[in-house]
């Protein structure tokens, strides 16, 4: 589809006034939105904007732009696609939004409401492929406001569900995604499974951290000795940091708000963990050290002055 990123505004049409409802819509703008980057490819992008084409065709309509904002949420307004519709709908570039489902275009019920309030000052309408939406007469802005809290409510369940989702799976023990950190598998129960080779990875990285006190340092000498992390990539700080800081190697099981001690998943006691929390810290301590002397050498030095001068 050819986007014509210099339309002619609404403004400026034959009749010389702005869209209301004496005058006919003629440009219009789809908005597509995707919420995770799996739905970048297959339909969902694709099939919103050629579903909305076909709507604005027969409608008589002219597609002037297409925003689309992939892997974004609707819980919010903050994409950058949606904000440069609502720039470009102030600039008068067109006269109807129009998207395939409600809940693409905006699933919060107060930023929804707000949105269409300020198009609605624009002079600019909505309208949804699949739904009834007819903002510019009382009736349909309060359908539009009913559907709005139905896309909310729907939103809201499918978060509570994903958390209620979340907790049993943890109570099982079971790890939440497809890739378990380095020293385990993931087995077909969805539990973590200590694989013999990369924990013993996890173990040098910790005394060669003891040793070296560099992160750096240690990523240096895991590179040179041909290990690679997870993923197959070189090791940097951020890298052996993850691992230096991750308490599931002492069998701390910790998945949303559930904790327990899983033994099956320990790979390091908790002495050699505990001793390398406190290298990774050893300078927060120096400091308060430091302060404390600091501050003690300024007070001496401020009384033998005042001792000075009072010639005591």
């Amino acid at each position: 589809m050819m986007i014509d990123d210099h339309a002619v505004p609404r403004t400026m049409s034959p009749s010389g006034g702005s869209t209301n409802e004496d005058d006919p819509i003629e440009y219009a703008a789809i908005y597509a939105r995707t919420s995770s980057s799996s739905q970048r490819f297959g339909y969902s992008i694709g099939e919103q904007v050629d579903r909305c084409s076909k709507q604005c065709e027969q409608m008589g309509w002219n597609v002037t732009f297409v925003f689309t904002d992939e892997a974004e949420s609707g819980r919010n307004t903050d994409r950058p696609k949606f904000q440069e519709m609502l720039d470009r709908a102030r600039a008068g570039c067109f006269d109807v939004v129009v998207f395939w489902k409600l809940d693409r275009f905006c699933r919060s019920l107060v930023d929804l409401v707000k949105t269409e309030e300020r198009l609605n000052e624009w002079d600019v309408s909505l309208q949804s492929v699949t739904e009834y939406i007819d903002t510019t007469s009382p009736v349909g802005r309060f359908n539009f406001r009913n559907l709005a809290s139905a896309a909310e409510l729907e939103s809201d369940l499918t978060s509570q569900r994903v958390r209620m989702g979340m907790h049993g799976l943890a109570k099982e023990h079971k790890w939440p995604n497809d890739k378990p950190p380095l020293g385990y598998e993931k087995t077909s129960e969805g539990k973590l499974r200590v694989l013999a080779d990369e924990a013993s990875v996890v173990k040098t990285i910790f005394r060669l951290y003891l040793r070296e006190k560099s992160m750096p340092r240690v990523a240096s000498l895991l590179n040179e000795s041909g290990l690679r992390t997870k993923a197959g990539e070189l090791w940097c700080r951020q890298s052996v940091r993850k691992v230096l800081t991750n308490e599931i190697y002492t069998g701390s099981y910790q998945v949303a708000d559930y904790h327990a001690q899983v033994e099956d998943y320990r790979i390091l006691d908790d002495t050699l963990f505990a001793a390398v929390v406190e290298t990774r810290f050893r300078y927060q301590h120096q400091k308060g050290r430091m302060e404390r002397v600091r501050k003690q050498r300024k007070a001496e030095r401020i009384l033998s002055n005042y001792r000075e001068w009072r010639d005591l």
